[in-house]
């Protein structure tokens, strides 16, 4: 149970860690840390591609180490659902955060929402991995079937009691999103 709880969890708090990049007046590096690059035959953060600072609110450079993995971190950032244009200056990308319109709200509210939903999916997995763990348990005969019917009680009540947080971190940053 306390390592269900753990993993559910976990995924609660990788989803705070991705909204904490959706950043609506300012540019923040939690913007691009979720980004990953095809370098040196595998995927990699930004972060392990070279420094990501914030010279200015509305820039954000990424000073690439590797002069051979620059058209890949500009790739990755030209390829995500953020909508941001980069621009290279030999191993300096430029990525400027343009203003929120409401359009560009709109479209970081469906990020928000597809985080939110790899989320969910993360915690019902973690739920269906529990239940599979007690009916084994059940068949072993490890737990009794009272057993097995109230610890599925529980962890169906964990799930529920994650996915409403999820629900309502979503909610808190949609408006924190659209307002202007």
């Amino acid at each position: 149970m306390a390592d269900i709880r753990r993993r559910m969890d976990g995924a609660l708090s990788a989803l705070k860690r991705e909204f904490a990049g959706l950043r609506t007046g300012r540019a923040s590096t939690a913007l691009l840390e979720p980004l990953v690059a095809d370098a040196y035959g595998a995927k990699m953060p930004l972060s392990q591609l070279g420094n990501i600072g914030v010279p200015e609110p509305r820039l954000l450079t990424v000073q690439v180490w590797d002069n051979a993995n620059v058209k890949a971190v500009e790739r990755a950032i030209r390829e995500s659902d953020l909508g941001l244009n980069p621009q290279t200056e030999g191993t300096l990308i430029r990525v400027p955060i343009p203003d929120l319109n409401e359009e560009r709200r709109q479209e970081l509210v469906k990020v928000a929402g597809r985080y939110a939903e790899q989320a969910r999916v993360a915690v019902r997995n973690v739920r269906r991995d529990g239940m599979d763990h007690l009916k084994r348990m059940e068949r072993e005969g490890t737990i009794s079937e009272d057993e097995h019917h109230t610890m599925s009680q529980e962890i169906q009540d964990m799930t529920d009691a994650h996915v409403k947080q999820i629900d309502e971190a979503f909610h808190e940053k949609e408006q924190e999103i659209i307002q202007v």
